[in-house]
């Protein structure tokens, strides 16, 4: 069996494929303290996890932005 595969796309230019922003970091007063399933904090921390899995994939796309 013939495996094809496509050429590798060319690096995206920053002005086309933006670095990923961090997730605005809730305060205190943000939360109800009424034990949500979905506490602000929690989503925070999957909003901080996804954020930094998504700039680790720019800064490879992008390896002369990293102290950008």
């Amino acid at each position: 069996m013939l495996a094809f595969m496509s050429a590798p796309s060319p690096p995206a230019h920053p002005s086309t494929d933006p670095r990923p922003q961090p997730p605005r970091e809730p305060q205190l007063e943000d939360c109800c303290a009424s034990g949500c399933v979905h506490c602000v904090f929690d989503m925070y921390q999957i909003a901080l996890e996804n954020y930094e899995l998504a700039l680790a994939a720019w800064l490879a796309r992008h390896p002369g932005a990293a102290g950008a």
